[in-house]
């Protein structure tokens, strides 16, 4: 049963970006998740607007988008930091100190893995893996101008490299 692109609907200002992916995919069985992964890409989370939107223009109910939103890691229904801290609990990490650095950053930015600042600058979010193992204990930075990342971590070098980014912000 095919349903028609919500795309010319009331919603089309709000969702522009996403309205071409709509156009593209909303009638294409098991596309759901390009469907999602295009729309976090645009508004850095899966909100409950888009998520109903993506419902309107599927005629998936957002119960089921929502479950399958919650099933992958990959996506947030939260918004994130400017900067989003992704810390590497892999095997070499963890043996070479990856829960220090992790205490580390939690006591220096007041926050806990999944949290975000009050200032909006900074999100943690645990890792399993970040491939990176030679230089472990490892983080990567996600942020408007790419991916940064640091290696051989200490408590004293992560705090630098926070102070140094919250700096340019």
């Amino acid at each position: 049963m095919s349903k028609k692109c919500c795309c010319d609907n009331e919603k089309t200002d709000q969702f522009k970006e996403l309205a071409p992916t709509m156009e593209k995919y909303a009638n294409t069985p098991g596309s759901l998740i390009t469907i999602l992964q295009k729309a976090q890409e645009i508004y850095g989370y899966l909100s409950i607007d888009v998520i109903n939107y993506i419902s309107d223009c599927t005629g998936i109910k957002p119960a089921k988008i929502y479950g399958v939103a919650t099933f992958y890691a990959q996506f947030r229904l939260q918004p994130i930091g400017k900067n989003l801290i992704m810390l590497c609990q892999g095997t070499a990490c963890h043996v070479n100190g990856s829960e220090q650095i992790e205490e580390s950053v939690c006591e220096y930015l007041d926050i806990k893995d999944g949290e975000t600042t009050p200032d909006g600058i900074f999100t943690l979010n645990n890792v399993a893996c970040l491939g990176c193992c030679s230089l472990a204990p490892v983080m990567m930075v996600r942020s408007s101008e790419g991916d940064e990342t640091y290696g051989n971590l200490t408590k004293e070098k992560v705090t630098k490299i926070l102070d140094e980014i919250r700096a340019r912000e």
